[in-house]
């Protein structure tokens, strides 16, 4: 009988003293982290058409805009780990959250140059949230993972959500797709003044041992591991197709830009209510291979939906891509309580999501470069489809593994020198 992932370790308690004020603190910033993690990416999604015209950059920066951020989060997310044992996972996610911010601030400047170096500025400060957050719930809350994985996840759908439906109306009334796309640098501040508290007293505490670092490489090695990394790598390349490209998609089908940004917006609300319902179904026993599944095939109808259906329908394809988006919440509980300690959770993140972010680069990348030479939106969404399928394939191999053989295939490979 299948058994789930996340039951496969039992629960690590938090062993350091934590008042009640403590602990809400860092509930506010998990819920506060979330909103941003998002939000400066499907801003700019719903704002591409608008930037385009105003800024009048060609084909190749409009491809390689969208990219931007997978790569970042691959790049700089591969240096997390190094950071989070240097500095502590609180201080460096007040590091990133600094740097989000400024990235943010410097796209107010409307010149295609500042556009792009504040995106790679803004998205490397992403990427490090990325890799640190699992693993600061983990150190923090390592009885209320999946409770506080819903909540991370949730207000990163709502954050998204926001940003989507009130860009361009922002955008408008500021007179200025630049000046709609840099005022979300004032969420991020607000975020970092409100997190800096925990920083400064995690800075107090004595350094972490530096021999509790894991390296994340030797788990390519384990089923497990090459399983995580694949399944995130595919479902990045999915869901960032349609955050970069579903309102352009619908504006080249005769949608005006306000709409096709509330239907992105749309999408990630459905995420919300996804997310809710389908972690609640992966505690389970032998729930989350009904979850990944329920999640996998119905972004797999959404992409084929949107490819058959005309723009005056897409609110059917945005709520089962929606839906879809739910699985993201789920590889993190599996990545969260990867191993036994902290350090091993950090490395498991550090892996998917630099591997997965790397190569998801390819989903907004090629599907802008299909677009391009193609001429429309049909052989793109076609591979969106096989992608899909993928995904789904895989969601069924990574819900195969037994609750016996989870802790053989992670502890066991760290226990064997995965230590640096």
């Amino acid at each position: 009988m299948t058994q789930t992932l996340v039951d496969s370790q039992p629960p690590v308690l938090d062993s350091r003293p934590k008042t009640r004020l403590v602990a809400a603190a860092g509930i506010l910033a998990v819920v506060l982290i979330g909103l941003n993690l998002r939000a400066g990416i499907s801003s700019a999604s719903a704002l591409y058409h608008d930037l385009q015209q105003v800024l009048g950059y060609g084909a190749f920066t409009a491809a390689l805009l969208p990219s931007i951020p997978t790569l970042c989060f691959a790049i700089a997310g591969a240096g997390t780990s190094l950071l989070v044992r240097r500095t502590g996972v609180e201080k460096a996610i007040a590091i990133a959250l600094a740097t989000l911010a400024l990235g943010l601030a410097l796209r107010a400047v409307p010149s295609v140059g500042m556009l792009l170096l504040g995106t790679v500025v803004s998205m490397s400060g992403l990427a490090v949230c990325n890799v640190a957050m699992p693993s600061f719930i983990r150190e923090h809350y390592a009885d209320r993972t999946a409770a506080l994985t819903g909540v991370y996840t949730i207000t990163m759908s709502l954050g998204a959500t926001m940003s989507a439906a009130v860009s361009v109306p922002l955008a408008m009334q500021l007179n200025s797709p630049s000046l709609g796309l840099a005022a979300w640098a004032i969420l991020s501040v607000v975020t970092l003044l409100a997190f800096l508290p925990i920083a400064l007293a995690a800075h107090r505490r004595p350094a972490a041992d530096p021999a509790g670092y894991r390296s994340p490489w030797p788990l390519l090695k384990t089923r497990q591991g090459l399983l995580i990394t694949a399944f995130f790598t595919i479902q990045a390349i999915a869901a960032y197709s349609i955050i970069s490209w579903l309102p352009t998609i619908l504006i080249a089908d005769g949608l005006d830009p306000a709409t096709a940004g509330l239907l992105l917006g749309l999408a990630q609300v459905v995420t919300v209510a996804g997310n809710v319902g389908l972690l609640w179904l992966a505690a389970r026993p032998g729930g989350l291979r009904w979850a990944f599944m329920a999640a996998s095939g119905a972004y797999l109808l959404g992409a084929i939906a949107l490819l058959v259906l005309p723009a005056s329908a897409a609110v059917l394809p945005a709520l089962l891509l929606g839906f879809g988006f739910g699985v993201f919440a789920l590889v993190l509980v599996v990545i969260s309580r990867s191993g036994s300690t902290t350090a091993d959770a950090t490395a498991m993140s550090t892996l998917a999501q630099s591997v997965g972010y790397l190569l998801g680069t390819l989903g907004p990348f090629g599907m802008g470069l299909a677009h391009s030479l193609s001429g429309g939106w049909t052989v793109p969404l076609i591979l969106l489809v096989a992608v899909a399928a993928v995904q789904l394939l895989l969601a069924w191999l990574l819900t195969a593994t037994h609750r016996t053989q989870a802790p053989t295939l992670l502890d066991a490979q760290f226990t064997a020198g995965s230590h640096s």
